[in-house]
């Protein structure tokens, strides 16, 4: 199994509009952070982490080939904000989606027309599925388990896939999800910056939440532009950690 890093960075993406601090400016290909979003890939299935408004073009140069399935950590618009651009996918058959029931509801309200009982052409033919932490369930034969973690004190997704552990935006998680997460293979985690935030972990936080999982190699995600430099900061973190950046594709045993 493979994962290629689609997106990184976090909201507002790096750099940020109109900031020119020295990781806006920076020349350096993996200080530019689209928001996040990720590609698992096995010779039989491609399913696709979370689908932010970067969606299209990071796309651009990847394989066109389907999509077999698509997990939304949850509802805010960095991570759910480019669910049209699914439309040429469809071309391969309609796609299935798995969520949260908070954020198929708020899906619903924000994109009506793609729930009505008769779509216009050109709409992407989604079917959402509302999916329970802790409750796998399989997309094209592959189990994925659900985990719940907080984000501030929303409710929201992680996914354990294989030995892939996926988390993104969590400030918190309860002992079930982080037994769940035990010996992993590879750790995916958000960490949004060095200082301390209401809703997201910082770098350290991300990283003691690593060594306590005991994973072999830990990726991190979802910066801002406070993580600093890709090379300052990757050199600054523990052996087994690493800044992920976009385009990164990693192997999975």
């Amino acid at each position: 199994m493979k994962l290629t890093f689609l997106g990184t960075g976090t909201s507002k993406g790096v750099p940020e509009i109109g900031c020119t601090c020295p990781v806006c400016l920076s020349t350096d290909e993996r200080d530019k952070r689209l928001r996040v979003s990720a590609l698992v890939e096995t010779d039989d299935a491609r399913i696709l982490i979370d689908c932010g408004p970067d969606f299209r073009a990071q796309m651009l140069g990847i394989p066109f080939r389907p999509i077999d399935g698509v997990l939304l950590t949850h509802e805010h618009y960095d991570h759910t904000g480019g669910i049209d651009d699914l439309r040429p996918f469809c071309l391969f058959g309609d796609i299935d989606v798995f969520t949260d029931d908070l954020t198929h509801r708020h899906l619903r309200e924000r994109l009506p027309y793609f729930f009505r009982e008769v779509l216009y052409p050109g709409v992407p033919v989604l079917h959402f599925h509302t999916v329970e932490p802790y409750v796998p369930f399989t997309v094209k034969g592959i189990e994925v388990m659900p985990l719940q973690v907080t984000h501030g004190k929303l409710p929201i997704l992680g996914f354990r896939i294989g030995r892939l552990g996926f988390v993104t935006d969590m400030t918190d998680a309860p002992e079930e999800t982080l037994q769940l997460l035990m010996g992993v293979d590879t750790l995916v985690i958000g960490a949004l910056r060095w200082r301390k935030h209401a809703t997201h972990q910082t770098i350290d936080e991300a990283i003691a939440v690593a060594q306590r999982l005991g994973a072999r190699e830990t990726y991190l995600i979802h910066m801002n532009h406070e993580a600093g430099l890709h090379a300052e900061t990757d050199a600054r973190l523990p052996e087994h950690v690493h800044l992920a950046y976009d385009g990164l594709t990693i192997e999975i045993a």
